[in-house]
This record gives C-alpha cells, structure tokens and sequence, in this order.
C-alpha cells in the first residue's frame, strides 16, 4: 500500500498489525509524507532497497525477520537510511538503539502518532541540516565532513547513523563545552527528554565503539559528555 510521494519524501512503514499501521500512514500523509506499507520483515528489506525511501519507521516484532534483523542487515549492507523503531517493550530500547548496530530514534507503544511524526521530522531534519553546514570538522586523527555527510578515523572511514553524525558533529563544534542529557535530547533529537535519557548513554557508547581510539569524547561525572580538544580519549 502505497500513498503518493510528496516533497517532505516517501516513508517506509513496516508493521503488521494493520490497525496500527493505518494510524502511522494517515499521520504521516496528514504531515505531508508520501507512505508505503509493508507487513513483514522481509518485504520490508525489498521495500528499503526498491523505494529508497527517506526513513523507515520499523516494528521490532515483526512475522518473519524481525525488525532488529531488518536493520542489522540494511546497516551491513552500508545502508544508512533513518531508522525509527516502534516496540512494544521499553526493556529492549538498549538493544535497539546500540547493540544490535543502531537506530536513530523510537517509541515505545502506545504511542502518540503526533510524537511518532514530529520524531519522524526530527530524524530527518538531522540527515538533510549538514548540507547546510560545510565546515570541516577535526579533532586529533578524527575526521568530520558535514558536507558529505562522512566521518574518519585516520584513513578508515566509520559509518553512523543520522543521529550518530549529528551527536558527534554537534558536540565537536564546540569542544571542551560539558552537556547534559537534558540538553543533548534538545538540541540533537529536537524534544525535550521523556520517559527515559538511557537513549543519550547509549548512543555515546556506540560512537565510543565505532571512533575506538579516535573518540574524543569524555564522561564528565554527574554532569553528561564533552568533546576534548586536546587528547582524543577512547
């Protein structure tokens, strides 16, 4: 099922409950989004590759593949298109967002279709900003190329997802600042913090993992994170 694309770009939507589903896709069509729908885990890998969409808001438990498979074999295949996962258990939001090579954002049901399309929106505007941003961005052997939308570690290059990127590359622009959780959530997810801040912790550790020894990033205790300008630490 498929609603025409519009400006804002087609988003894929993987869910097979169809009451859930047909709430997603008049919201997001209601928010200007052109909307395909998929029921299963593996027609929702061909609908990725076939429609290119512009994000993909993806169920974990999912007939099939499930949802964490769908994206652990997109993100091997370096595709890194966005990723919103929906789950019914906010003990697996760990998994989802860092272990199991990452999703940009989540919500857990039930869920407010509002939230879930100004998540959506958010996601986005993190992926399609940096063109706006050319500066290069260098801190010791790690490299940062908004422009391109690309980072490296020395000569490798390390793929991140859309809010990975924009995490690190926000915190980059201003070293040695400390933030908080609270303020990481406003200003790189754009909402104010909700249920929990674990999502901050654990995209920190997923960069920390991918950057290794080119991580300048740092815990400042009781307080939140901040990028070192001087020695990179891991």
């Amino acid at each position: 099922m498929t609603a025409p694309e519009s400006q804002r770009g087609l988003v894929l939507v993987v869910e097979d409950e169809a009451a859930i589903a047909d709430v997603i896709r008049l919201n997001l069509v209601k928010a200007g989004y052109g909307v395909h729908v998929e029921r299963s885990g593996d027609a929702g890998l061909a609908a990725v590759r076939s429609h290119r969409p512009v994000a993909v808001v993806l169920d974990v438990g999912l007939p099939g593949i499930d949802g964490i498979e769908v994206c652990r074999r997109l993100r091997a295949a370096d595709d890194w298109t966005p990723i919103l996962f929906v789950t019914a258990r906010d003990d697996e939001v760990d998994r989802i967002v860092g272990l199991e090579l990452g999703a940009d954002d989540y919500v857990t049901k039930p869920f407010s279709p509002r939230e879930l399309v100004a998540r959506v929106t958010s996601v986005l505007r993190r992926t399609r900003g940096e063109a706006q941003a050319p500066a290069e961005l260098s801190i010791g052997a790690l490299r940062v190329d908004p422009a391109q939308h690309r980072v490296f570690a020395g000569a490798d290059e390390v793929g991140l997802t859309a809010t990975e990127f924009e995490l690190l590359a926000f915190m980059m622009r201003r070293p040695g600042w400390v933030f908080s959780r609270e303020q990481l959530l406003s200003e790189v997810w754009g909402y104010a913090p909700m249920a929990s801040m674990r999502t901050v912790d654990v995209h920190i550790a997923q960069l920390r993992g991918k950057l290794g020894a080119a991580s300048p990033i740092r815990t400042v205790r009781g307080v939140g994170y901040s990028v070192d300008a001087g020695q990179a630490t891991p």
